[in-house]
């Protein structure tokens, strides 16, 4: 679908800081609003020997973006260990020297929440936030959840989880697409990083991005969000491809799939997807709106069953590295592009140096001995494309226990395994 007409989405980009210093923190807003934040989320309980009528002053006065302030207790992961009373005082008293937002844990919002909006008019808003530990709720017992923290007359309601698997995520954008006021939701570390990327599809009010030199785990970066994911252009048309791989953080296809959709006029995103069990990542993410994937280590021979069709070279080869869903029917159709893409690359490279046989409609490969290092799924379809081309083939794997039936294949193909 194309961009044209498309207003960007309302969602914020919103930088943590988590500075030791007040003085500190005032640089790292500078830092932050220079690097494409729309807002900063300040943590009082990370300032060392924290002073708050003096140090919330100095924060608020100098704030160049919307500021959330949180001073989150070590009961709900946050570092503060002191007072009870203290601690609210404190929210309080940012909420009356006019901070955008203050965010208040569910366990002790109700009151605290019809406190502010009755005392001090201020035009700050209140963010009302839980945080989960354990697997992801189920669908249900996020909404009862979502219930009673709305029943606290929250601005916006915040809710964090642990995910163990990248399928439970299925359940943080049901939140935010259902929720009955702006939500922020999503899931931490390496498997829950498409719940930030994917966020303002589904509705949310904030997606994270750490600053740069201030790596967060499950966090991508300021950058990333502005430059190669362009978040700002997301919204619930956008189609959804992505890299399902395990491990999957080396990943480069953002940065070259996303500007590719882009100069296409191309309504969709590229993100890295870490994946666990393949079978029931394809039955959660059924929907249309997950429209294709690519297939890395180690899971290119393994996908081929979860297709519903597969091309006759990926099904030669016994792996699939592309995944398109049909729109009509929504099937998923394999396809192996390592074969000719490797393939052709190296006959460039050896026509460029000239290494080329007598007749010039040959491959260049053709008589001379190709060595391919591992039989996996991309090693298998590289060798298969050489020996097309009339290569010698030889392929080196050091895991002596190759299955009868991938042997059996490449002595079809009278390709040696060594």
């Amino acid at each position: 679908m194309g961009r044209a007409g498309i207003l960007a989405n309302s969602t914020m980009v919103c930088a943590p800081l988590m500075s030791r210093s007040v003085e500190q923190m005032v640089i790292d807003m500078q830092s932050a609003e220079a690097q494409g934040a729309d807002a900063v989320e300040v943590r009082l309980d990370y300032i060392n020997s924290f002073q708050p009528s003096q140090d919330l002053e100095t924060i608020i006065r100098n704030k160049p973006l919307p500021v959330i302030i949180v001073y989150r207790p070590r009961w709900e992961g946050g570092q503060y260990e002191g007072d009870e009373h203290t601690r609210l005082e404190a929210l309080r008293l940012a909420h009356e020297l006019g901070a955008d937002y203050i965010d208040v844990e569910l366990k002790v919002a109700s009151d605290l929440v019809r406190e502010v909006k009755n005392k001090h008019q201020t035009g700050g808003k209140v963010i009302v936030s839980s945080y989960l530990s354990g697997a992801t709720p189920s669908k249900e017992d996020l909404s009862h959840l979502v219930a009673s923290m709305q029943a606290t007359k929250a601005d916006i309601i915040k809710v964090v989880s642990n995910a163990n698997d990248i399928t439970e995520l299925d359940r943080i954008f049901h939140l935010l697409s259902h929720s009955e006021v702006p939500a922020v939701a999503y899931s931490l570390g390496e498997r829950g990083l498409i719940s930030q990327l994917l966020c303002p599809k589904f509705g949310g009010a904030l997606v994270y991005g750490a600053m740069e030199g201030n790596s967060i785990p499950g966090l991508p970066t300021l950058d990333s969000l502005r430059e190669a994911y362009k978040v700002e252009n997301i919204n619930s048309d956008t189609k959804v491809f992505g890299l399902v791989s395990k491990p999957v953080s080396h990943s480069k296809g953002p940065i070259l799939h996303n500007p590719a959709f882009r100069h296409a006029n191309f309504n969709g995103i590229y993100v890295p997807m870490f994946v666990d069990d393949l079978k029931e990542f394809f039955e959660v993410y059924a929907s249309p709106d997950f429209a294709g994937y690519s297939v890395g280590f180690p899971y290119k021979e393994a996908v081929v069953q979860f297709c519903d069709e597969v091309h006759p070279l990926a099904k030669s080869i016994g792996a699939v590295n592309t995944i398109i869903r049909k729109p009509s029917d929504g099937k998923l159709i394999g396809y192996n592009t390592d074969c000719e893409g490797s393939i052709a690359s190296i006959e460039d490279a050896l026509k460029d140096q000239r290494y080329i046989n007598g007749a010039s409609l040959n491959s260049p490969l053709a008589g001379k001995q190709f060595v391919v290092v591992g039989a996996g799924g991309a090693g298998r379809a590289i060798a298969v494309g050489a020996k097309s081309r009339g290569a010698r083939v030889i392929i080196f794997d050091i895991d002596l226990g190759q299955s009868l039936l991938l042997r059996l294949f490449l002595v079809k193909l009278n390709i040696l395994i060594v």
